[in-house]
């Protein structure tokens, strides 16, 4: 099973980037606890966050979104999506793109790699 990468980026909106930032340490408790998570943390330039994650496949996934989908309303409340890029397999992306075409990702067809 490959790696599915998401790289989603967020701009803080106006006087919420602590808010942003404080929402970070439960949703990394949150996320930690999902079997398929092979990655997730928080980095920031400015009043941009860049989330870094990684699940095994498509079925990790949905599993995080299943599982962090409700704890991530207040993130998108204190910041709009600006980009949201996604690596994986093209049999992955397939089964992905249903469940986030309203986040309108672009994806990344995973060719080669170690």
């Amino acid at each position: 099973m490959a790696t599915v990468s998401i790289s989603p980026y967020f701009k803080a909106k106006e006087g919420k980037l602590e808010e942003l930032k404080a929402l970070c340490p439960a949703l990394v408790e949150l996320v930690s606890k999902e079997d398929l998570c092979t990655y997730f943390g928080f980095a920031f330039d400015g009043d941009t966050m860049f989330v870094r994650e990684a699940y095994e496949g498509a079925a990790g996934v949905l599993a995080h979104l299943e599982n962090a989908g409700e704890a991530l309303g207040p993130v998108f409340e204190a910041a709009d999506l600006i980009k949201l890029e996604v690596v994986a397999t093209a049999e992955d992306i397939e089964a992905l793109k249903e469940p986030l075409k309203d986040l309108n990702p672009t994806y990344f067809t995973l060719e080669f790699g170690a």
